[in-house]
């Protein structure tokens, strides 16, 4: 007489899909996680206002989070086409390397999140920089006779060309709708009022596109490297080894650009006393110590990717720094809301 062994419990109709306590806990963390990075641009300008004098523009907490979900949606295209190139170079590095494929690409999703984002956006700019309370506010013309107007388009129109290029069969040429983005941010954030604005201009275009890099690269790597962990394991050490080398570049890239626009606006001398006295000092701080805590996690990632009997170990403190990296592109946000310190 044969034995038959018991099934799993589906917990509901035969051949209906298992849901795993550890994918619900995943999709938990991640709406937490969501929520906190929604939180930090509402309230981190009024905290950051609060008692130094300085006056917020109207809607400040909705820009910021208008301005956090389109610099995510950079990062996210940024990072899949920057860690194909890893993959190009892994497998012609690696004998013997063969992934099962990337991970399905979120560039469409993130290019449609940008667009509502960018239109927002330029929402604000059509109503004089003024939150707007109906369609009549709007002077859509005047966008086109205005440097701000005429960048908050470019940057919609945009994100719609970046959703064709991700839909396409032909997604690197999504650099080119990125480029575009990365290039108006940069260029908005220095008005020609200000003294040099090209070389201001020019330091924020590299640091952007470096932190997009970085950030979108990291969540790519991990997405990847979750992919592979079966399939290609080896492989997959190896990817986040490379991704962990040029990262340094752009970690050193991004410092040297970010202190060099720093002293820019707060001269040598005021830095410390604006960096606790003013809402533009206050978040700069904030920004430095997290980035400064996803150094330290990429240092622990790195140093276990080297030295750990498992460098697979790896991931878990690779995992905590794309989360906080994702805190320092919520903070990032909310600086560009601030009121700005200009001191000539």
């Amino acid at each position: 007489m044969s034995s038959i062994r018991p099934t799993a419990d589906t917990g509901g109709e035969a051949g209906a899909p298992r849901v795993s306590a550890a994918s619900v806990q995943r999709s938990v963390t991640v709406l937490a996680l969501v929520a906190l990075a929604a939180l930090i641009p509402l309230l981190g300008p009024p905290v950051a206002l609060r008692g130094t004098g300085e006056a917020a523009a109207p809607g400040v907490g909705g820009i910021a989070l208008l301005r956090t979900v389109l610099f995510a949606a950079v990062c996210v295209p940024a990072g899949e086409l920057f860690v194909s190139r890893l993959v190009t170079r892994l497998a012609l590095g690696v004998p013997g390397a063969s992934p099962e494929g990337a991970p399905r690409s979120w560039a469409p999703a993130a290019a449609a999140a940008g667009f509502v984002a960018a239109l927002g956006l330029a929402s604000v700019v059509a109503t004089g920089n003024l939150v707007p309370r109906s369609l009549s506010d709007m002077d859509i013309g005047g966008l086109y006779q205005s440097r701000d107007g005429a960048l908050a388009l470019l940057e919609v129109n945009a994100f719609v060309v970046l959703g064709l290029c991700a839909l396409s069969r032909r997604p690197a040429a999504q650099v080119w709708p990125l480029a575009a983005v990365a290039v108006a941010e940069a260029l908005r954030a220095h008005p020609t009022t200000e003294q040099s604005p090209l070389i201001g201009a020019g330091l924020t275009l590299v640091h952007v596109t470096c932190a997009a890099l970085w950030a979108g690269g990291l969540l790519h790597v991990l997405r990847t490297l979750l992919r592979w962990r079966t399939s290609a394991p080896g492989e997959g050490v190896a990817l986040l080894g490379l991704y962990a080398r040029v990262a340094a570049v752009l970690l050193a890239v991004i410092t040297a650009t970010g202190i060099c626009s720093t002293l820019r606006r707060m001269p040598p001398g005021t830095v410390l006393d604006q960096l606790t006295t003013t809402a533009y000092g206050r978040t700069l701080l904030a920004k430095v110590l997290l980035v400064a805590a996803v150094a330290v996690l990429a240092l622990w990632a790195r140093r276990r990717l080297r030295r750990a009997a498992e460098p697979l170990t790896a991931y878990s403190p690779a995992r905590a720094e794309v989360v906080v990296l994702g805190l320092v592109v919520a903070v990032s946000a909310v600086l560009t809301a601030v009121p700005v310190p200009i001191r000539w």
